[in-house]
């Protein structure tokens, strides 16, 4: 599950206290999107919702989508979110009119391993706790509708009022916390007053069906129409039973009515920025609301949006599952890296990373470089490294980073935004906004790899039978060999051909740790196989999920979780990391 860490600050620099930035109300950075007053649903001091009416009626505009990515995570810590705030902090200083398009923190991860996730040091969105926490209770909502339609389905069962095989139930109930015994459970036990007892389980908020559907929905008609098709389990014949047969949409729609308008913030020097829907990207699609982005794309003229973890994950996910549904392609990708998380994936051990050794940065740098040459070669992608400076890299070893890339043609850019903030991240904004207007030749069109714009190309069409789509991200995205489905995920496999969803993409759950299952095999490992051990249809969301090796839907906590570090002195929340 997540475990990246922010970067630390450079020596001889001080981060700022949050509460010492002087933040601006929320009308005013409304206002200066040109959102007029009354649209602007203001959440305390620092957070607002824009009104979901005004947002469908503006024009779309010329606007040009940079998807921020990186290479495989690993404990050293890459800075992804740190990146795209600092990138969208540069843009605004040279004149340009960015805005963020970011996913909302799940407490899962926050209560766990991985801490906050609103950026670090003079790169962060602001009101930080806020955020990370309760927000404006969008996560809340999503697991209460998802929970009133488990709840619908076992009182269906309970009264026998729908034919539902209690062995076919797929809706699992949620909750936004790491919680490893609710992964498999019995519920209604108690006899008649219980329900009917069957095995389910719980899902982390941000891996649930209802989260997919809500970030992939475009309007509330939509969302309606996507719960709609939510499909809860098969009746004794096998045909399928959805939220819809049941009456449940009318009711959830209306507890995520409200959340659905796109959460406007600002970073601490004052770009506005979308924080919106949180799926994870190693068992999810991994990228924030298409509201979010669509409204981004309407109010500026360059969207900084970023995918969950590696490229190999949350960019291919973005262009292949949220792009094709959208139309919302990237214009250019940028890919984060560090020399310390090279060095890791150059064999280095976690404590040894701060001595200087440009081999292992050399070594390393095939993982950087193989997601380079994906999204170029199969996504058609024009690709910017940024390299986030950590107080210890070395000349040495910048350089052979840069002369990692140099044969690809990419630029590779130093910034230095954690502890300058934007002006730390002056070069990459003008890297990106010179690649961002230079002319974009088309990619080149075959019939077997359809373009999503005049350059992004997915990695596979539509029609392949799902097991190929399958095939084709594991051969063409990760190097492996093949894809290998266990018999009960053939089984499923074959059914959901058989009635009719085999024209969705998938979505792949995998370690976010390597381009194989096996988190231990950093680098750039070939000829491995993908084994799939279960198949989830996700209906509402318009794809199916892949669930490999032992990758969890609902993640547990270390031993001595983040959560312990955290408390409230004199009404101040500390130790969120």
């Amino acid at each position: 599950m997540p475990a990246a860490t922010e970067p630390d600050a450079p020596a001889g620099t001080t981060t700022p206290a949050e509460s010492t930035i002087a933040v601006r109300p929320m009308r005013d950075v409304a206002a200066a999107l040109g959102v007029p007053d009354e649209h602007v649903l203001v959440y305390g001091h620092g957070k607002a919702k824009i009104d979901l009416d005004y947002l469908r009626g503006l024009p779309e505009r010329d606007s040009r989508i940079v998807l921020v990515t990186a290479v495989s995570p690993t404990p050293a810590g890459e800075g992804k979110t740190t990146t795209s705030i600092g990138l969208a902090d540069g843009l605004s200083r040279i004149g340009r009119r960015p805005v963020l398009a970011l996913r909302e923190p799940s407490m899962g991860p926050v209560f766990g391993i991985k801490g906050g996730a609103v950026g670090g040091g003079k790169a962060q969105v602001t009101p930080g706790d806020e955020i990370n926490l309760h927000f404006t209770g969008d996560f809340a909502a999503i697991a209460e509708a998802n929970n009133l339609l488990a709840a619908m389905v076992d009182n269906a069962l309970h009264f026998g009022t729908h034919d539902i095989d209690p062995r076919s139930v797929a809706i699992r109930r949620s909750i936004d916390i790491n919680d490893r015994a609710l992964r498999s459970i019995v519920a209604g036990l108690g006899g008649r007053t219980g329900g009917v007892t069957r095995e389910t389980g719980f899902d982390i908020t941000a891996a649930s069906q209802v989260m997919a559907t809500f970030c992939m929905a475009d309007s509330l008609a939509d969302l309606g129409e996507r719960l709609g098709r939510i499909v809860v389990g098969t009746s004794s014949a096998g045909e399928p039973v959805t939220a819809a047969d049941l009456g449940a949409v009318g009711a959830m729609t209306a507890v995520l009515r409200d959340a659905l308008a796109p959460n406007l913030v600002q970073t601490l020097e004052g770009t506005p920025a979308f924080v919106h829907g949180g799926p994870f990207a190693n068992i999810a699609h991994g990228t924030n609301s298409v509201i979010a982005t669509r409204a981004a794309a309407k109010l500026g003229d360059i969207v900084v949006t970023e995918a969950g973890f590696g490229a190999d994950l949350g960019a291919e996910k973005y262009i292949d599952i949220v792009a094709r549904q959208s139309g919302l392609a990237p214009d250019l990708t940028v890919v984060v890296a560090t020399v310390r998380a090279l060095k890791y994936h150059g064999g280095v051990a976690l404590a040894d990373l701060e001595a200087e050794d440009a081999g292992a940065v050399r070594a390393g740098s095939a993982n950087l470089v193989r997601h380079c040459e994906n999204l170029a070669e199969v996504f058609g992608q024009n690709v910017v490294v940024a390299v986030n400076r950590f107080a210890a890299d070395t000349s040495a070893e910048i350089a052979a980073v840069e002369e990692a890339v140099a044969p690809l043609g990419v630029p590779a850019v130093l910034t230095d935004h954690f502890a300058r903030g934007g002006e730390g991240a002056l070069e990459l904004a003008r890297t990106v906004a010179e690649e961002l207007a230079a002319p974009q030749a088309s990619a080149p069109q075959t019939s077997a790899v359809p373009q999503a714009s005049s350059r992004t190309r997915y990695c596979y069409p539509s029609a392949l039978p799902l097991a190929e789509k399958a095939r084709a991200i594991v051969t063409r995205v990760y190097r492996g060999a093949d894809v290998r489905f266990e018999p009960a995920a053939a089984r499923e496999l074959a059914r959901l051909e058989e009635a009719g969803w085999g024209s969705l993409p998938v979505c792949m759950a995998k370690t976010q740790y390597s381009f194989s299952t096996d988190a231990k095999a950093l680098g750039a490992p070939e000829g491995f196989t993908v084994p799939i051990r279960e198949v989830r249809l996700s209906a509402g969301a318009g794809f199916v999920v892949l669930i490999s090796g032992s990758i969890m839907t609902m993640p547990g906590l270390p031993k001595r979780p983040s959560a312990c570090d955290i408390e409230v002195v004199d009404g101040t929340i500390r130790g969120m990391h």
